[in-house]
């Protein structure tokens, strides 16, 4: 019997960049001004996106909201290691909406093309070990970069609370004390729009951000006691920054606190100081170009964005202050609270 000739096409000849490859499930969350569909060949990444963004509530900063995807691949199963490999892993070929690539299977990067309004993200599965790093790492790297650069934002490194529709912008270095002063605002019925990225229209100075998780040290919660608020944050998950320092992840989806149904009008900017009032007022108002100083020396990312110089000639129609500390946080909320209460 005479066999017939094999003519079917291998699959790295037909397909090569698994552009027809089963996309097993797709999400939409509106997050920071934007409608984002996730989609993914893998349900563990498909659970650390729901981490991050499910129930959080849905802020649009214009009437048009853009449209952003985003593709979660899980690569293929990491190849055992040899002693004596004469030849380093073969190259995996990957495609995301816009864009072709190709990578080993232990790699992990992200690939952003915000003309095309979308991101390809591929994690190996090693990484799955470490999801507060793959969803802080890279998801939200993905999802901020694509919402600030697809709608002309200004990213800026701060927290941001509020009251009634308008907030205020918290900054200062690490150890300035935004964490804590954030955790006695939330629980003193002050609404959360983000705990360390805001993401800010320069023309309207509306803000979003994501308000998913506080990280808190365990320091902080001295100046709560034995209290329920201090017990159900030891009870937190306690995630490790990259410097080391260890901290609990508070999801602040559960619970009593208030989260920003919508973009905040920013009021003012607030630099933290780790210097005592010494009996003074816990405020101090800042010139003009002190404040322009101490935005450019803090936000050294932002200054460098296309938008930064029209944020700025709105940011100085606002009020700045330098907050310094009392004995007790609750001093600096009640300060905060009364700013936000001026017309």
């Amino acid at each position: 019997m005479t066999r017939k000739p094999d003519t079917t096409v291998p699959d790295l000849i037909a397909d090569p960049f698994e552009e027809r490859s089963r996309v097993i499930a797709r999400e939409h969350f509106q997050l920071l001004g934007g409608r984002f569909q996730f989609e993914s060949n893998s349900p563990q990444l498909l659970r650390l996106v729901d981490s991050a963004y499910l129930g959080l509530p849905r802020h649009r900063l214009s009437s048009v909201v853009p449209r952003l995807r985003v593709r979660l691949l899980l690569s293929a199963r990491e190849q055992p290691r040899t002693r004596g490999r004469s030849e380093p892993p073969p190259l995996s070929m990957l495609s995301g909406p816009g864009s072709l690539g190709g990578a080993t299977d232990s790699s992990n990067f992200v690939l952003l093309s915000p003309s095309e309004r979308t991101a390809l993200v591929v994690l190996s599965r090693q990484m799955l070990r470490f999801p507060y790093h793959a969803r802080y790492e890279y998801i939200e790297f993905a999802v901020f970069t694509l919402a600030s650069r697809c709608q002309e934002l200004v990213s800026l490194h701060a927290a941001c609370v509020g009251r009634g529709g308008r907030g205020i912008l918290l900054m200062g270095p690490s150890g300035s004390g935004k964490s804590t002063v954030t955790l006695h605002c939330l629980l003193r019925g002050f609404d959360m729009l983000s705990e360390d990225s805001v993401f800010v229209a320069p023309d309207t100075m509306l803000a979003t951000g994501v308000a998913n998780f506080l990280h808190v040290r365990s320091d902080s919660l001295r100046w709560l006691g034995k209290t329920q608020d201090a017990t159900a944050i030891r009870e937190s998950p306690v995630i490790r920054r990259r410097s080391g320092v260890r901290k609990f992840e508070v999801d602040l989806r559960r619970g009593a606190y208030r989260l920003a149904a919508s973009p905040l009008k920013i009021a003012a900017v607030v630099f933290l100081s780790p210097q005592s009032a010494g009996g003074r007022s816990l405020l101090k108002s800042l010139s003009k170009s002190d404040l322009l100083a101490k935005l450019t020396a803090e936000q050294a990312y932002a200054a460098n964005q296309p938008k930064w110089t029209a944020f700025c000639k709105s940011v100085l129609r606002l009020d700045a202050f330098e907050l310094r500390r009392g004995n007790h946080p609750f001093e600096a909320v009640e300060t905060l609270r009364a700013l936000l209460a001026r017309d």
